[in-house]
């Protein structure tokens, strides 16, 4: 081959221009506004998050093949895709209904505990003339049964978003409803935290009385984040309902 020709097998590669952006940047900034307008359980976010890089990135690579500019190429992909905030949207109700389905397991694993308290409290040999004890223990009971519910309410979610959600669609407010009864699971176990607190100090079999209180507050600990997340991710708009 003399100095005059050019090699075969397509075009010649051009050298990048001074000042733009690297291969990569403009779909990675797509990918960052994405992450960032999403809300939902970590692991399901960022598999959604990497498909949509990979998604982006296959899409603008076939372009750029057929000699596109590379911010051409971009902008015909993401015209494909939609916006940041128009992808977000499908894949929210997706992170949604995941996140419901995390705050329910929560509630489903640590209700439990608080009643494990109502059981420790109820066997507790406290003195039954104190009326702060009595109460406390009143209380911790009534609180309890708040809890037993929220495990029913939890149960009927994870089947209504697993095995059911083959067959019927998932209610568009079940996700809300299951933010509100975590977070009164939440509230509950956080009172009854304090009730055993309070009972502890003036119960002849304390050390049962503060092991109840220390189930209780972990329980509470465990549920208020994700409560607070699938309050945050019903609330956000999301694309039409998924069946999953």
């Amino acid at each position: 081959m003399t100095d005059n020709e050019e090699p075969t097998g397509g075009p010649t590669p051009k050298a990048p221009v001074p000042g733009s952006p690297a291969p990569g940047d403009l779909v990675e900034e797509y990918v960052t506004e994405l992450d960032a307008l999403l809300r939902g359980p970590a692991r399901a976010k960022s598999r959604l998050v990497e498909e949509a890089r990979d998604g982006l990135t296959e899409t603008v690579a076939a372009y750029t093949r057929t000699g596109e500019p590379y911010e051409r190429a971009v902008r015909r992909a993401v015209a494909e895709f939609g916006s940041a905030r128009e992808l977000a949207g499908s894949f929210q109700r997706e992170l949604t209904i995941a996140q419901a389905r995390h705050t329910a397991r929560a509630v489903a694993l640590s209700a439990p505990f608080l009643l494990a308290c109502w059981l420790l409290v109820q066997s507790t040999g406290g003195p039954q003339d104190a009326a702060l004890p009595r109460a406390a223990h009143l209380l911790a009971t009534h609180l309890a049964t708040v809890a037993g519910a929220a495990v029913l309410l939890a149960a009927a979610t994870l089947a209504a978003t697993g095995t059911l959600a083959r067959w019927l669609p998932v209610p568009h407010r079940l996700p809300l409803t299951v933010a509100w009864t975590g977070t009164t699971a939440s509230v509950s176990m956080a009172v009854a935290t304090l009730a055993l607190a309070t009972a502890s100090l003036l119960a002849k079999d304390w050390p049962l009385t503060a092991a109840a209180c220390a189930l209780a507050a972990a329980s509470h600990a465990v549920i208020a984040g994700s409560a607070r997340v699938c309050r945050q991710c019903a609330r956000l708009p999301s694309g039409t309902p998924v069946t999953l």
